[in-house]
Order: C-alpha cells, then structure tokens, then sequence
C-alpha cells in the first residue's frame, strides 16, 4: 500500500520587503512572468508531481490569494483531491501565527484530519521546478524523521542563507545554522555550501511531536527553520536532500537545478528578466512539467501600425493575451494581460503588471508597474533617478517601482 503524502504550502508571509508589490495582497499572490501568481509554482510542482491534497496556510492580506487559488485550483473532490486555502483561524486562541511552526500547530486538526504517513511543508514564494517525489523516496528510504531541500551555492554567499552543514556521508544533518560567517564547506565540494531552500518533508508523528514541544517553549521563536529543524539535528534524525540530484521530466541543463528565491524586488526584477532572453534561464515552455495558473478569457494579443516609425512591435519579450501594442515598442519586457502601449511609447527592461496603459510618447525603462497604472502622455519613467526617489520606490540596483493604482504626474 503506498504512503499517504499530505502537503502543506506555507503562504503566510507578509512579504515587507516586496513592497509596494504587497501593499495590497499577500506575497505569495503577486503576479510573476505575466499570466501567473508566485504561488503557481510550488502548486505546480505538487501537482506535477500528484500530491493533489494539498493545503495553503494563508494569514496576511489574504482575499486575492485565496480567490486565487479557489478559482483556479480546483481539483477532482470525486477522487479526495483538493487543493484548500485555510486563512489563520485563532483555533487556540486570539492571537495570528507567530511563525512557520506555529502556524502548523494552529493547523494539526488538519493534519488529524487526513492521517497521513509524511507530511510535506513547501514555501510559497519561490520560483523552480522540482518533483517532489524524489525527495519524498529519499526521505522515506532513509527512515529520517525530516528531510530538508537544499540548493549548492557558493560558501561566499553562506552569511544569506540557513546553511546546512552536512556529515562525512553528505546525506545527515551536522548542523543547521542561520546566515553563518564561518560556514564549513561540503564533504565533496569545500567552496560550496548547502543553502535551505524552505522545503521540508517530514515523518508525520515525529512532526507532530516536535511542534508540542515547541509550542510549549516560551523562549522559541516557533519557526521551522529555527527551532524545529535544529531538534530533529539534535536527535540525528535530520537528513538533507541534494536539489542537483532532481531530475524534471522536459528540463535542460540550462533550466535544470534553477531556483530563485524572490524575497526583494531586486530578485524578482532579476528572475523576471530571466525570462526574456532568446534562451532563458528558466524555461516556461516545458510542457512536460507546466506552471498552471488560471487565465482570464482574453483576446489574443495584438500589434498594430506600421507607418514610418509608428510600428507596434515587441522584441525578447513576453506578451500576455489581451495586450495591445499599438505603435509602440517593448524590449526585453514582460507585458501582463490588459497591458496597452500608446503610440510612439517605449518600455525596455521593464515588468508591466495587469492592465497598466502606457501613454503616446512615453518612455519606460527598468521599471516594476504594478496593476491599473496610467503612464500619462510624454512620461519618462528610469531616467532620472532623484526626481524617481521623490514619486516611487527605487531599488539599490535602481529599479523604478510603482504601486498598484498609484497615480503618475508627467
């Protein structure tokens, strides 16, 4: 009889550092390549994989991620499959989750529920393709109470990332240590360390064990990551799965083994434009393993004017049903559905949200525009920094930054 797999997605991060994008929806609701939300690919992944019961752990700015996912990710209830948002519910009393292990201590009704022999707990925010399968048989095979996702990255970059430090066998968990600035390097690679990717797959009872006794800790900060994983170290029933050694059906060796975790709006700037070049780095058009979403019935896009230098035309860009490009230019740009280019306006190097209008003759560059932005006639958006800084939001890496319904003066 094979093992029963409950998964739990982890999407109630406030997301502070993604703001003005979370300024009106969760993190995990932001739209992501133009026809999908952050949250598509972890529950893509799942159900790539057939984990079709799966429950999405929701808390902050809630509505348009649960009506996301309740429309679009409607599975079979005939065969008891679903996939559930479950918004915080003060089951234990009146306060929110105080971290990723007490939201599922809030939760263990859940896992009663269903009685499952492992429990999966993925984030919700980050974009990759990863069959989980292969780290549930690692997980099980291994007999280890957890099992912990993780990515090789330089041990320059250890002081960003929860690092795992492995054993001599590469496979057991040492040590679990946040943003370290005396990592050890791998058994097999001394200039790499083991960068936890947030996903987790655990022995149910053993789950459940660890979030009581964490819950009765009044020092802990209730966090996975910080207090779970460590006791599972402690007790030498941590294990850590290797993400090179997943194989996805469709992929390259270009696309193979990407990850991205799009915490701040310089990361999501740059996993988007990942996508725009002739060969991207992350390949959209595997349809052996696709990224569903939900799509509104839209027309198809349209390119219109061909007149002198009024041509409406888009180069290394993604287009999104429902865009007009009339006589305008777009370059290197993801351009969401509804998203309309006036004549003689150009975007270059730039993410256009749902629905955002560019007027006649303006210009934009390196830029985030959220939903139902206007960008008046004549606008220059990127080309002045300062006078940027005292309209919008500008990053480090100086990526102009406008808020979903926020008015644009020329």
């Amino acid at each position: 009889m094979p093992m029963k797999v409950l998964a739990i997605v982890l999407a109630g991060g406030e997301g502070k550092r993604l703001m003005p994008l979370t300024a009106d929806r969760a993190k995990p609701a932001v739209p992501f390549a133009g026809m999908y939300r952050l949250i598509d690919f972890v529950l893509s992944n799942l159900a790539n994989a057939h984990y079709l019961q799966i429950v999405v752990l929701t808390q902050y700015k809630n509505h348009s991620l649960d009506r996301h996912v309740s429309r679009t990710w409607r599975l079979s209830s005939m065969l008891g499959n679903y996939v559930t948002p479950v918004p915080a519910q003060q089951r234990l009393g009146p306060h929110w989750f105080s971290g990723s292990a007490d939201a599922l201590f809030q939760n263990l009704n859940l896992i009663y529920d269903e009685l499952p022999d492992h429990v999966i707990v993925f984030g919700a925010d980050h974009i990759y393709r990863m069959d989980p399968r292969q780290m549930v048989e690692q997980h099980i095979d291994s007999g280890a109470d957890v099992t912990v996702a993780a990515i090789r990255q330089p041990i320059e970059l250890a002081d960003q990332f929860g690092v795992i430090e492995a054993d001599a066998s590469g496979r057991r968990i040492a040590a679990f240590r946040e943003k370290p600035k005396d990592a050890v390097g791998l058994p097999d690679a001394p200039d790499q360390i083991f960068a936890s990717m947030g996903n987790y797959v655990f022995r149910t009872q053993a789950l459940i064990e660890a979030l009581r006794e964490d819950a009765l800790d009044p020092g802990s900060k209730h966090d996975l990551g910080g207090n779970i994983i460590p006791m599972f170290v402690k007790s030498g029933g941590a294990e850590v799965y290797d993400f090179a050694h997943n194989k996805v059906p469709g992929s390259t060796e270009r696309d193979r083994g990407y990850w991205r975790d799009v915490g701040t709006l310089d990361a999501y700037y740059e996993a988007s434009m990942d996508l725009v070049s002739v060969q991207p780095v992350f390949n959209l058009y595997n349809d052996r393993w696709p990224i569903y979403s939900g799509h509104d019935p839209l027309p198809p896009a349209k390119f219109v004017h061909n007149e002198g230098d009024r041509v409406g035309h888009a180069l290394d860009s993604l287009v999104s049903p429902g865009v007009i490009v009339s006589g305008g230019t777009a370059l290197r740009s993801i351009l969401s559905p509804g998203v309309v280019l006036h004549s003689h306006s150009h975007v270059e190097d730039s993410v256009l949200m749902g629905c955002v209008k560019v007027g006649r003759g303006a210009i934009v560059r390196k830029a985030i525009i959220d939903k139902n932005v206007v960008i008046p006639d004549g606008a220059r958006i990127g080309f002045d920094p300062e006078y940027d800084r005292q309209r919008f939001t500008v990053t480090r890496e100086g990526v102009v930054v406008i808020g979903k319904n926020e008015i644009v003066d020329r």
